[in-house]
């Protein structure tokens, strides 16, 4: 099992939902090494999914109606959340960008690669 580092845009992010919400959330977000090993493999509607831009990998968990998208910390032994997002903001963004597959042409957006740039210069909770 991985710790999980949240930034201040992701603590403030996973924040805004009600209490209880949070708590199936983080309950619901147990990532271990194992789980990210084949992720390549998996269907489009799997919990998991990988979003790549000049060699660097990010992943993406699917939690209900939020997006949580996260990396692999240089040590290997904890994640960094750089965002969470709703599925309906997203959906929205997704829509006015005319996107369609989410992973594959996340990995193409420069808004998507601008909000993730904004959680990785954030200071780690």
């Amino acid at each position: 099992m991985f710790q999980v580092i949240f930034n201040e845009i992701s603590a403030a992010e996973i924040s805004q939902l009600p209490t209880l919400a949070q708590l199936e959330v983080l309950n619901e977000f147990q990532v271990s090494p194992d789980d990210l090993e084949d992720i390549d493999e998996l269907s489009d509607d799997s919990t998991f999914g990988t979003i790549e831009r000049e060699g660097k990998t990010l992943y993406r968990y699917r939690a209900n109606d939020l997006r949580i998208y996260f990396e692999i910390a240089d040590t290997n032994d904890a994640i960094i959340v750089h965002r969470v997002l709703n599925r309906n903001t997203f959906a929205d963004f997704l829509f006015r960008t005319n996107i369609s597959k989410e992973d594959d042409d996340l990995s193409k957006s420069k808004h998507f690669w601008k909000l993730i740039e904004e959680g990785e210069k954030a200071r780690r909770l």
